[in-house]
């Protein structure tokens, strides 16, 4: 329905989908502009950190795009409109991921992809079947990563109701940390998002490998396959307490 509705206005939906394209796009002027200044960024090139950049965009687009819309249940959630949501026969998560969708956000997936696929052909990578394998394969898993944790912050707003920007820190946030070397951070941040909230798992885990460096936090190279698994074991915790959030949901008492 809410594509059709966006559809329906084609040249205003060209011009949303041109200014999230733009929009996101600054980020990577920014790493033009730093690199016109310097020739590498803690030990990465400039076309290691595009490949960074691309694939950490086009995950979290992929996210953005299908679960974007869930930060916004904390205003359901002040509001009691979640009752219109539990009356109806479709479960309440897929409701709220659609509600308003907006297709425009494709814009920021497109604009990883043709970084990411700008950096592949400035890289000089000795492809094997794994690394071949690993580059669709991180985006994907990347992205139900990146989901889990929208999942888990729209969870946290049953309680917190307005604790939006909190997740952002999670979500965009960890995004922008990974489009970066995790040699330009410190090591206890770093261990932070491979152990703690294993964001790192999105790009630099497997990225690393595909480039032939060293994993961080000391992880042996067999871990950048590991990310399929750790997506699996994101999920869980997430849709517990998306289960246990919406059971204690109890309307605005008005």
């Amino acid at each position: 329905m809410w594509i059709r509705s966006t559809m329906a206005y084609r040249f205003s939906f060209a011009m949303t989908l041109f200014a999230n394209f733009a929009t996101t796009a600054f980020d990577f002027v920014v790493i033009l502009l730093m690199f016109s200044h310097v020739r590498g960024l803690g030990g990465f090139s400039f076309a290691e950190v595009a490949f960074l950049y691309g694939t950490s965009c086009t995950a979290f687009g992929l996210a953005d795009l299908a679960l974007g819309q869930v930060s916004r249940l904390g205003r359901r959630v002040r509001d009691g409109t979640v009752d219109l949501l539990l009356l109806r026969p479709a479960p309440v998560l897929a409701q709220v991921a659609a509600d308003k969708f907006a297709l425009r956000r494709i814009g920021r997936t497109a604009q990883g992809l043709i970084v990411l696929i700008w950096s592949l052909a400035l890289l000089d990578i000795a492809w094997t079947p794994a690394k071949l394998l690993l580059l669709p394969l991180m985006v994907l898993t990347g992205a139900l990563i990146f989901g889990a944790v929208m999942v888990a912050g729209a969870a946290f707003q049953f309680w917190a109701q307005d604790g939006a920007e909190v997740v952002n820190a999670f979500t965009y946030g960890g995004n922008t940390l990974l489009q970066y070397p995790p040699s330009v951070f410190a090591q206890d941040l770093v261990r932070g998002v491979v152990y703690g909230v294993p964001l790192a798992f999105v790009n630099w885990v497997p990225a690393l490998y595909v480039l032939g460096r060293d994993l961080p936090a000391g992880l042996p190279s067999w871990a950048a396959f590991c990310p399929p698994l750790v997506a699996a074991l994101c999920w869980i915790p997430a849709g517990l307490a998306w289960r246990v959030g919406l059971r204690s949901y109890r309307s605005t008492g008005s």
